[in-house]
């Protein structure tokens, strides 16, 4: 799906942001879940958040858009710390797909998306021409124009998911953050969501997304964080970060790495044998 021509408008209405955290722990309780982590997030590229279930990802990401509150450290938006801004100037600049998104009973399509427009509203400036085409295009670019009256809970959970996706990026930031943003897509619809992540990039979005399929991410990302433990143990791009050694570390499993004919990046071939941990 090549819609690369529909984001003049669909991707920031500010100039572009940068993100990062510095010596950044999270948790919950007395358990530290995230340990003194430092990253900066290249900006107008997609970086891909991998590693085994619990080592961190999710509340890295939570972290990351101000839903979880640092234990120690900060992170920094434009070089400011995320915690002092006000919600509207954080949603201006960050928008956030988390894993379970709910709305109420009976929204439809097109109502979800036009939440996506809420932090560009105000005294001065009520819904527009402008808006009214933003919506239109997430609509388009998510392939949801057919589905725009129905209502949420009426449809499956990949369509769901898509028009989850079509708010956050009708909400029209330079930062775009998805918690395993194709969780609930069959494989046909998993390709259209990255192939719509890489077009959103190449207009200028940075976007974070935490991904568990492995050669999804090296496909897709320009930039990969491996995470174990809650600390980053390799980062960079997929054909100098994927080998091996990382897959058996991070998973535990050996595997065997060849290069994708058509890409060019990692793919990961097969499973010879399961090891100890």
């Amino acid at each position: 799906m090549n819609t690369s021509h529909l984001f003049s408008e669909l991707v920031a209405e500010t100039d572009g942001a940068s993100l990062e955290a510095q010596a950044l722990s999270l948790g919950y309780g007395d358990t530290t879940i995230v340990r003194e982590l430092s990253l900066s997030i290249p900006q107008g590229k997609v970086t891909a958040i991998v590693g085994p279930n619990g080592c961190g990802k999710s509340t890295l990401l939570a972290g990351l858009s101000r839903l979880h509150k640092p234990l120690h450290g900060a992170v920094l938006l434009n070089g400011k710390a995320i915690s002092g801004m006000s919600s509207r100037d954080v949603a201006r600049q960050l928008a956030l797909l988390p894993q379970e998104a709910t709305a109420p009973d009976g929204l439809t399509v097109s109502e979800l998306i036009q939440f996506g427009r809420q932090p560009h509203q105000g005294v001065l400036r009520q819904w527009s021409r402008q808006d009214h085409d933003i919506v239109r295009d997430a609509l388009v670019a998510t392939n949801l124009v057919e589905l725009a009256d129905r209502p949420l809970e009426s449809m499956s959970g990949g369509q769901r998911q898509r028009a989850w996706i079509a708010m956050a990026i009708a909400q029209s930031t330079p930062l775009l953050l998805l918690d395993e943003p194709t969780s609930a897509l069959d494989l046909g619809h998993q390709i259209e969501v990255f192939e719509l992540i890489r077009d959103l990039s190449r207009a200028g979005k940075t976007i974070v997304m935490v991904v568990h399929d492995l050669t999804s991410a090296c496909r897709y990302a320009d930039h990969i964080v491996a995470m174990l433990d809650g600390s980053i143990v390799a980062q960079g791009r997929p054909l100098d970060v994927m080998t091996t050694d990382l897959v058996e570390r991070l998973y535990g499993v050996r595997c065997v790495l060849i290069q994708d004919p058509r890409s060019g990046t990692p793919l990961i071939a097969g499973i010879e044998r399961m090891i100890q941990r």
